[in-house]
Formats: structure tokens, C-alpha cells, sequence
């Protein structure tokens, strides 16, 4: 039996706000192009040299002009200190915005500019980091926003004068509490509470969503000193402010500020042999596969790029028939794989922009991710999508084919630990059944909207009715086995 498709973040809600946090400008919708076949990229020597000069700097000082340029409004990811298209993006921005050539290379004085800019503006909100007795956490808290402050059952309340923000800390002695029990609880959906991003890991977990009238922040991280987190829920009326704190309040939490493990006694060393070979690294997910006949499975040729030997749901396959034109592959596994149910109907008409799509992609660990979205402007569709989802079949919220998306960045960009909503191009539903022709399942042709029931009146489906029947249709292809 598939397992069922876990949901990732709708389009609108809380990551979008995330991505235009501070100021940024969110990713901008792309027109669809044509398809091409993905290659190793031709070296960029502006960013080249940007990042010989950023990385020249001490790692203090590279963090330091990341945090400026999110209080600046530029950037909108982590303050790892590590350079990369975002920061070189932002530097640009801020000094295009300033009167400079956009170079990406801050000079002496640039940067002391935007390092006071991005101080001011932090003072302004009056953002703390420093430790929460109550739990032993650092983060950072807007205290001109969250002026109230009060003491909780393990943690702390930070809250806005009017009641409509607050920021509480959580903190559990090792077995007080459990991870997964903690994130079974924060990702649970409700009819008046919507999960629109949920991501787990052995050592952390992140969780956002809407009520009817506000949004929340979910995030907590495990060590060998227990659980430590924090939560942050605010009414919409006021997102416009909040939106902008996230971002620097996410890059602030330090779950276990200072802690360093205590060196066990062992065993004397032994002498050393010789080395081990190393482990094989795992081959890398590059693009979701839709299983649409026995052995027989369709994706983005972009997806595969020069890959001699894809690898899909653990068979080795091959490439039956490439089309530049359509952007689409055909592949042939040694072994069954996945399932093939009949294929869902073409949707009617092409979408328009704001419609509703689910884009359904293979996850990384298997199983498949259902991502809520929209038709973005230019045709595309509008998701928070993951590494390796080109190729996954696009659906209407009446469960009809929409198309296949087409392909990814090579460089998904991060906002606070989390993937924001962007723009993706799409391989028609048409061209999807005119490329598959007679090595598939025939796709059934969109049936003619009834006068009684057009198709704009149809009743939304949920996003696990929309998905159920094809979730394990969804395979991952994977490429360096």
C-alpha cells in the first residue's frame, strides 16, 4: 500500500511573508522557457570574485554583513557566514539601492555603511539575543514590539502590549519529552488550523501555519541536554510587521548556547591500520519520476541531465526516448517499480493564474510530497517545491492533470531553514499525452464541461483526496549510484 504524501507549504501564507520579510522583494514569477538539457554551468567570474573577496573575510565578519543585510531588507536566508548566489544577490541589492555598482564586492567603506544601517535598524526594534534563564536557550526578541514578559511552566512569554504577538520558550530535561511526540503535535491539522510547512529531522524540527485569524512558528531542536525551543503566533492584522522579524528571530536561536560535550574515558588508542575505504556517497535524488506503465516511467529531461546511468526507486533504468521540444524523458526499469493507476484526466482549458495546484514529488527518503500552490503569472506553478521535484506530475484541485514541472534552480534558496514558494516552469498536460503517445497508459482527454456544472464551479477537493490515488505512482530517479 503507498504511503500516504506528507504536505508541504501552500504558496500564500506564512513563507511567502517570510520571503518578502524585512523588505525583500519575494522571487519574482518566471515565464515559462523552453526546456533545455541540463549542463554544468558556465563559471560566473562577477560572482567568482565576489566570493573570493567575501570569503577573504573572518567568518565573524561574514555573518555579521548577512545579519545587516536582513535588517536591511536584502536578504532573506541563514547567516551561515558561507557565500553563495543569495548573499551575492543582496549585496548587489543594497548597493544598487545605495547609489553603487552592483558588484557583490563590498569595499571598506560600503560595508561600514551597511553594517551602521543594519545596526540602526536593529536597534530600532530593540532586538536582544541573549540567554532565557527559564531555559537556558539564546534568541533573539524584538523587545520594542514584545514588551511584555512573564514566566511559563518551562519557559518564557514575551507578548505585544495589545496581546496580538507572542513568542514563548520551551525547555525539556532530557526525557521529559519526545521529538517526534512533539512534532506529531505541532503539525497536526484542524479545521481551523492549517499546516503550511512541516519539516522533521533527527535533530530539529520546523512548523508553520494559519488559523482563520493568525499565524505561528514552530520550532524546537534536541541535544544531549534535552529539548529546547521556541514558538511565535500573531494575528495577521499585524503580519506586516512580525513578517519582518522572523527571519532575524530564526537566524538568532541557539538551542544549546556553549555546550560542549564532555570527553568520555576510553580505551587506549590502538595503532593505526590502514585507512578504510570510504563510504560511497549516496546518489544524489535529481528529479521525480511518474510511473505511467509497467516499467515504464516519464520525467524532466532536465532533471537528468548528462546522467548515463539514472537509477529509479532502486532499479537501474535506461533512457528510452528524449524530446528537447516537451522537456520530457521516458525511462524503462529492469524491475517493476511503484504503481500505476489509471491516469487522471487532463484538466479543461489551460489554468489561469491563481488557480489552485498540488504539485506531487518523490521525497528524498521515498514516499511522496504533496505541495499546495497556485498557477503563478506566467504560467508556471507557484510551490515551495524540494531538490529532485522536476518531473513531478502538477494537478488541478479537481484532481485533473495540469502537467509536469519542467525543471528547478540548481540552487534552491533557503529562508530561515525553510523552502519559500517560487515559481517553476511546467511541460503542458498536452504535450505530457502526445509525448508518451503508445509506451503509456493512454492520459484520458479533458471531458467537456457540462452547462449545468462548469468546471470554474466545481468544488475544490482536499489536498489528500487530489493526491491519494497517485502517491504511489511517484518515484525518485536518482543519478551517481
Amino acid at each position: 500500500m503507498p504511503r500516504p504524501a506528507r504536505l508541504l507549504p501552500a504558496a500564500a501564507p506564512l513563507l511567502l511573508a517570510l520571503a518578502g520579510a524585512a523588505g525583500a522583494q519575494a522571487p519574482r514569477p518566471l515565464a515559462p522557457a523552453p526546456p533545455r538539457a541540463a549542463g554544468p554551468a558556465a563559471p560566473d567570474p562577477a560572482f567568482e570574485a565576489a566570493r573570493a573577496a567575501f570569503e577573504a573575510r573572518p567568518e565573524a565578519e561574514r555573518r555579521a554583513v548577512q545579519d545587516a543585510l536582513v535588517w536591511a531588507g536584502d536578504y532573506n536566508s541563514v547567516t551561515s557566514g558561507t557565500f553563495g548566489r543569495r548573499t551575492f544577490e543582496a549585496i548587489g541589492s543594497w548597493q544598487s539601492r545605495n547609489g553603487a555598482p552592483p558588484s557583490g564586492i563590498l569595499d571598506d567603506r560600503t560595508r561600514a555603511s551597511l553594517l551602521a544601517a543594519g545596526e540602526g535598524a536593529r536597534r530600532a526594534a530593540r532586538f536582544t539575543v541573549a540567554p532565557d534563564p527559564a531555559t537556558g536557550l539564546a534568541l533573539g526578541v524584538p523587545e520594542r514590539l514584545l514588551q511584555k514578559r512573564s514566566r511559563l511552566p518551562n519557559g518564557t512569554r514575551w507578548q505585544s502590549g495589545d496581546g496580538r504577538v507572542t513568542l514563548d520558550t520551551k525547555g525539556y530535561a532530557l526525557g521529559e519529552a519526545d521529538l517526534d511526540a512533539l512534532f506529531e503535535r505541532a503539525a497536526a491539522a484542524a479545521p481551523d488550523r492549517t499546516v503550511t510547512y512541516k519539516l522533521k529531522r533527527p535533530d530539529f524540527i520546523v512548523t508553520t501555519g494559519e488559523t482563520p485569524a493568525g499565524k505561528f512558528y514552530i520550532r524546537y531542536a534536541a541535544g544531549p541536554a534535552g529539548i529546547r525551543g521556541f514558538s511565535l503566533a500573531y494575528d495577521k492584522a499585524a503580519a506586516r510587521e512580525v513578517d519582518r522579524l522572523v527571519i532575524a528571530i530564526a537566524n538568532s536561536f541557539v538551542p544549546f548556547p556553549g555546550e560542549a560535550a564532555a570527553a568520555a574515558p576510553g580505551p587506549p588508542p590502538r595503532p593505526p591500520g590502514p585507512p578504510a575505504a570510504p563510504a560511497p556517497a549516496p546518489a544524489a535524488l535529481v528529479a521525480t519520476g511518474w510511473v505511467v506503465a509497467p516499467r515504464r516511467v516519464v520525467t524532466a529531461l532536465a532533471g537528468l541531465g548528462s546522467c548515463a546511468a539514472p537509477q529509479v526507486a532502486g532499479s537501474p533504468a535506461r533512457v528510452l526516448r528524449r524530446d528537447a521540444g516537451s522537456g520530457l524523458a521516458l525511462l524503462e526499469t529492469e524491475r517493476p517499480v511503484g504503481s500505476s493507476p489509471a491516469p487522471p484526466p487532463l484538466a479543461t482549458g489551460q489554468p489561469g493564474a491563481g488557480d489552485g495546484v498540488v504539485t506531487l514529488a518523490a521525497g528524498p527518503d521515498g514516499g511522496a510530497l504533496a505541495a499546495p500552490g497556485e498557477i503563478g503569472p506566467g504560467g508556471g506553478v507557484l510551490a515551495p517545491l524540494q531538490p529532485g521535484a522536476a518531473g513531478a506530475p502538477v494537478l488541478d484541485r479537481a484532481g485533473r492533470l495540469v502537467g509536469l514541472v519542467a525543471r528547478l534552480p540548481a540552487q534552491p534558496r533557503l529562508v530561515a531553514g525553510v523552502m519559500p514558494p517560487m515559481t517553476h516552469p511546467l511541460t503542458g498536460a498536452e504535450a505530457v499525452r502526445a509525448f508518451l503517445g503508445q509506451d503509456a497508459a493512454p492520459v484520458p482527454a479533458p471531458a467537456p464541461a457540462s452547462a449545468a456544472a462548469p468546471a470554474s464551479a466545481e468544488t475544490p477537493r482536499s489536498v489528500g483526496a487530489v493526491t491519494g490515488p497517485l502517491a504511489g505512482s511517484v518515484v525518485p530517479v536518482r543519478c551517481g549510484f
